[in-house]
C-alpha cells in the first residue's frame, strides 16, 4: 500500500511563503501524475495543482495561478508546492493525492494557516 506524507505546513503572515512537500512510499513514482488539494472545515475539498508525471505538464486553480508552484523530484520521490504572496483566504489543509494501481491515495494532510 503506497503512503503518502505531507509536511511543511505552518503559520504566516499575509505575503509570506511556505513550501509544502509530500513524499510518496513507492518505487515507481516517477510514473504518476500528482496533485495538491486542499479543504477547510465544511467545504469541499477543492483542487490546487497538478503535475504530469515527467513533470512536462502543470495546471493551477485560478485562485493561485502566479502565487503556487508545483514541482517534483523524482529521485526523492517527492512532490513540491511552492507557496508566495500567501493570503488569509489559503488558510486550509492541504492534501497530497496520487492514482497509484488505479487507487486514490491521499496523505495525511498538513494545516497552512495564514492571518491578516
Amino acid at each position: 500500500q503506497v503512503q503518502l506524507v505531507e509536511s511543511g505546513g505552518g503559520l504566516v503572515q499575509a505575503g509570506g511563503s511556505l513550501r509544502l512537500s509530500c513524499a510518496a512510499s513507492v518505487r515507481t513514482f516517477s510514473a504518476y501524475d500528482m496533485g495538491w488539494y486542499r479543504q477547510v472545515p465544511g467545504k469541499e475539498r477543492e483542487f490546487v495543482a497538478r503535475i504530469t508525471w515527467s513533470a512536462g505538464t502543470t495546471s493551477y486553480a485560478d485562485s493561485v495561478k502566479g502565487r503556487f508552484t508545483i514541482s517534483r523530484d523524482n529521485g526523492k520521490n517527492t512532490v513540491y508546492l511552492q507557496m508566495n504572496s500567501l493570503k488569509p483566504e489559503d488558510t486550509a489543509s492541504y492534501y497530497c493525492k496520487g492514482n497509484f494501481f488505479t487507487v486514490d491515495t491521499w496523505g495525511q494532510g498538513t494545516q497552512v494557516t495564514v492571518s491578516s
